[in-house]
């Protein structure tokens, strides 16, 4: 397992950032559930359940402001999770610098994450951050829905929820 700092100060003021313990955990579950309906994420043909990922908190001024998880892997770190639960503090972006951190001291080259094509808001996140699209999987929500996900919504304002875009951000 990679060795993760163990608390990381934000640029807002009184924001900590820091791995979740066991401890966090019915934490975790009730902050993806209020963000996503539920911890069991579909990407990339795999179901899996995100509350048992390592991740980070944000905490800000004593509560809860955003909730990061991810998977190692051979040099490449995927966020599987990002949510800001108090927009604005800059809670998402201090995690993202928290989870790159961690890449980094552990070798990644880096870091990747999956997003559904409805998901414009998450796209100007990212590629604001130095995020840049590398691939369109066609079509691979439409499968995950099919095969491992049926609450997958079909569309979101508006917007047929199709496809999973691959972002990454390259470490040094």
């Amino acid at each position: 397992m990679a060795q993760v700092p163990p608390v990381v100060e934000a640029a807002s003021v009184n924001m900590v950032v820091r791995p979740i313990t066991w401890g966090d955990r019915d934490l975790v579950v009730r902050l993806l559930g209020s963000a996503w309906g539920t911890t069991r994420m579909a990407a990339h043909g795999v179901l899996f359940d995100a509350a048992e990922l390592p991740g980070f908190l944000a905490i800000a001024d004593g509560e809860p402001a955003g909730v990061l998880t991810y998977r190692a892997g051979d040099g490449a770190w995927e966020i599987t999770t990002l949510n800001s639960v108090r927009p604005g503090l800059g809670a998402a972006t201090a995690l993202l610098d928290a989870v790159g951190e961690a890449a980094t001291a552990a070798g990644a080259r880096r870091l990747w994450l999956i997003t559904t094509n409805d998901n414009v808001h998450a796209l100007r996140f990212y590629q604001r951050r130095g995020f840049d699209l590398v691939a369109l999987h066609h079509d691979a929500v439409t499968r995950s829905r099919q095969t491992l996900k049926p609450s997958i919504p079909l569309e979101a304002d508006g917007i047929p929820i199709r496809h999973e875009l691959e972002l990454e951000l390259p470490l040094r």
